[in-house]
């Protein structure tokens, strides 16, 4: 499982580690990382280190020091290295001295114009302008190099995190650094997890500094194939219907009914022993899936479930989402049903809720802009769970899952912009409320489920356009995929 810190709990373990350490010894552990991933890149965009062409972006803090002496390293192998000083008086004067030691150059960021012809040449561009503790996009005088580095045909390699961005919570307030690889160090920071930051690191490597990071701090959660397999459902040799579970679906509407095909069909793909279908829609379920157990009784007679999912394509129907939140089993809210739902029924539950909301739900539910919610989606998601009481799955190219009483969230990032698509969450409601009926907690449904749709997205993609029903035909090979079969 990867994990996330906060700024401070890094910080914190960052001068534990430090007061055990030679000193210096700690920040030479992160060049030498930093070095190595930066030759790596160098051997794939100019062929070799020797004769590369490389301009560090140096600030004044801790990350420009890692950036001159991996930027010295780089120069021992017989890379041209120039740094450009933001910040000349507040540059680190150790790695200066290191940096001309090893045949390096030093420019200063006032020279503008002789910067931005300099990146324009270069093979690699090392992002050390601002360290985790920066916010707020990057300066004006580093915006010139910043857009410089995006138009050039450098790999941009980020220290720690891109300039620009909150470490955080994953927010982008101005003008931000573009990285191809962000090679950060000791762990993870959220932002480096979470949208819209994300999007700006590029791909994201760890380099182990031994920081001592307490597990009970972690901010974020991320789970792995390994994890994933751990966790998911599978029957023993005992094992009816009833005991790998039941899921109720309470779903479509005249106006909707595919809604209801689709949640039964990643229902079907869950890890539950049955089906329950109760709505409007029967006759469409039924021609798809005859295996579903169809009921035209409401939610109160459609006999033994282990969990319910209410919501897709329900319309107004406010009374069917009414009593299935007044049932004592876990329940999954999603599309119409997050408008329905009182959310004082939802709060005075006393089995699991897990409402999966997008961004446009989310911000309905929180009384605020959509651009709001998707600026902030780990306040947003953490807020969402403490008002309602319940576990909470914020979809988006990266999905975050909150439970209600707070701790580590859970950030899944292995779907697809090809799952933005009519129907898509409709198979992720089922398929997680499959989950929950097969005895996974509400965090867990939501995470794994989420892990697995994301998967069987690619799966059914594949570069591609593809439909919902492709995605829910998919989830087999996810599954398959995940435990390695």
């Amino acid at each position: 499982m990867r994990t996330a810190y906060s700024v401070e709990t890094v910080r914190n373990a960052e001068r534990e580690l430090m007061a055990r350490l030679p000193e210096g010894a700690l920040m030479q552990r992160a060049a030498a990382g930093l070095a190595a991933a930066c030759a790596q890149v160098l051997a794939r965009v100019a062929g070799r280190v020797y004769g590369s062409r490389v301009v560090l972006l140096v600030g004044s803090g801790d990350s420009g020091g890692d950036a001159l002496y991996a930027g010295a390293r780089l120069a021992r192998r017989g890379a041209g290295v120039t740094a450009v000083l933001l910040a000349p008086d507040r540059a680190h004067g150790g790695g200066l001295t290191a940096l001309r030691r090893a045949g390096g150059r030093v420019a200063e960021g006032g020279a503008a114009g002789s910067a931005e012809e300099l990146i324009a040449r270069a093979d690699l561009v090392l992002d050390g302008i601002v360290g985790i503790g920066g916010s707020g996009g990057v300066r004006k005088e580093a915006v010139p190099l910043a857009d410089a580095a995006a138009r050039s045909r450098a790999a941009v390699v980020a220290v720690d995190l891109p300039s620009g961005v909150d470490a955080d919570t994953g927010r982008v307030r101005g003008d931000v650094v573009r990285a191809d690889l962000t090679v950060t160090f000791g762990t993870h920071k959220p932002g480096l997890l979470i949208d819209p930051a994300r999007e700006y690191a590029g791909s994201v490597r760890l380099v182990d500094i031994g920081l001592p990071l307490p597990g009970e701090a972690a901010e974020l959660e991320a789970l792995q194939h390994p994890d994933v397999a751990r966790l998911l459902p599978v029957p023993a040799g005992e094992s009816d219907k009833y005991r790998r579970g039941v899921v109720g679906i309470a779903a479509g509407s005249a106006r909707y009914p595919g809604a209801a095909v689709l949640a039964v069909a990643g229902a079907l793909r869950g890890g539950a022993g049955a089906v329950r279908y109760v709505g409007p829609a029967g006759d469409a379920v039924i021609a798809r899936f005859p295996e579903t157990l169809v009921s035209d009784q409401g939610p109160k007679r459609a006999g033994r479930v282990q969990a319910w999912v209410v919501g897709p394509g329900a319309g107004d129907d406010a009374a069917t989402v009414a009593q299935v939140l007044a049932a004592e089993v876990p329940v999954l809210i999603d599309a119409d049903g997050l408008r329905l739902a009182d959310a004082d029924a939802v709060r005075a539950r006393t089995a699991p809720t897990l409402m999966t909301p997008h961004a446009g739900e989310a911000a309905a539910l929180l009384g605020v802009g959509r651009e709001e919610v998707e600026a902030a989606r780990l306040d947003s998601v953490r807020e969402l769970a403490a008002r309602y009481g319940a576990t909470v799955l914020l979809k988006g190219s990266t999905t975050l899952v909150a439970r209600a009483k707070g701790g580590p969230v859970r950030v899944n990032a292995t779907g697809t912009s090809w799952l933005a698509t009519a129907g898509s969450g409709d198979v992720l409601s089922g398929l997680a409320g499959s989950l929950l009926a097969a005895g996974l907690s509400a965090v867990d449904a939501g995470s794994v489920g989420a892990y697995l749709h994301g998967l069987a997205g690619r799966f059914a993609a594949e570069g591609a356009p593809a439909g919902a029903h492709d995605v829910a035909a998919a989830i087999p090979r996810a599954w398959r995929d995940v435990r390695g079969d």
